[in-house]
């Protein structure tokens, strides 16, 4: 099946609820808990009330995108952030046998998903033009990146790569922008001047360890949980190895076209160098990245039609990222392959 699988609407939504009763029951959870649906987008993720242990959030895996020991990487790596970084993130809830990940199977379809029960931790997503937040994004983005230069990862540590082969080249993991909603004759030729742009310029930037290593690779604020001045970190579910400031792009996703953006920016920034030191000639290249992202969710909306947030953004976020990468390939610097 399709790596996107979770966006192909009822009948497949209905298998996975079924794996995630079946996984419910694998974690020890009380027969009479109840399983609600909280959100669909890559995973679907699930709360659990259990009238003995209390609430726990379980997320059940698409079909095709991880391998069971990128998951179990991905949940040692969050468990590194909050035992020495000082990142909250959530704690994983292992089975009465002490797996941490297990494959539960639709009973009707025989259909098996990989599942994680997480802690539930309170909190609600902070609001897009608060800066403040954004000062704290910066600087949490900053210890993350510390930590991953410095940790010493398992032997079997394994995670995919978020470099332009995978982000835009001949396998994109999201599908191709060109086959985004609304990409016309006029948008492909923008678009296909931003790519190239975007592909000499993070060449000339290059990948080496002082500017490419682990991270989040989805800070967007969705994926923060801010409860009494507390912030966490949820759903490293895309984590893997890129530039570190693919961070600060996908602390923009979805509105990086905003008028308030580049005081976000400015934000964001702040708040890194307060933990991190941060070099001219890398912040001065922050708007590639922020292009990379854009380009790359153009490339996302087209092969995740059937998701809220893509319907609802559509033929209107292309436009807006032509705007975006025209402004982008006009700024002074930004010279464009010829």
């Amino acid at each position: 099946m399709h790596p996107h699988d979770l966006s192909a609407g009822g009948d497949v939504l209905d298998r996975v609820t079924r794996c995630a009763s079946q996984a419910a029951g694998g974690y020890g959870c009380h027969p009479a808990a109840t399983i609600t649906l909280l959100n669909v987008s890559e995973n679907a993720t699930y709360l659990i009330e259990d009238p003995d242990k209390g609430p726990s959030i379980l997320r059940v895996h698409r079909l095709g995108y991880h391998t069971r020991p990128e998951i179990e990487s991905e949940l040692a790596w969050m468990d590194a952030l909050r035992a020495e970084a000082g990142v909250r993130t959530p704690r994983v809830l292992p089975a009465p046998d002490g797996r941490r990940v297990i494959a539960a199977t639709d009973p009707a379809s025989g259909e098996r998903r990989d599942c994680v029960r997480f802690e539930y931790l309170p909190g609600s997503e902070p609001a897009s033009h608060d800066t403040a937040h954004f000062a704290e994004l910066g600087e949490i983005t900053a210890r993350m990146h510390t930590h991953a230069r410095q940790w010493v990862r398992p032997s079997w540590f394994t995670r995919f790569h978020w470099d332009y082969e995978a982000a835009l080249g001949t396998q994109p993991r999201w599908g191709r922008w060109q086959d985004g909603i609304g990409v016309g004759p006029a948008e492909r030729a923008v678009l296909g001047r931003l790519d190239a742009t975007l592909a000499a310029r993070l060449a000339a930037f290059g990948a080496g360890p002082e500017r490419y290593g682990l991270v989040h690779a989805d800070t967007r604020l969705a994926n923060l949980l801010v409860d009494d001045g507390a912030v966490s970190v949820i759903d490293f579910d895309d984590s893997g190895f890129s530039w570190f400031l693919y961070d600060a792009g996908t602390a923009v996703s979805f509105f990086e076209h905003e008028p308030h953006v580049p005081a976000l920016i400015d934000s964001w920034l702040s708040g890194y160098r307060r933990a991190a030191p941060l070099a001219a000639a890398d912040e001065a290249e922050i708007w590639t990245f922020i292009l990379l992202r854009r380009l790359l969710l153009v490339a996302w909306i087209g092969s995740h039609a059937a998701v809220d947030i893509a319907r609802e953004l559509g033929a209107g976020y292309t436009r807006d990222s032509c705007d975006l990468a025209e402004a982008y390939l006009s700024r002074p610097g930004v010279s464009q392959p010829s």
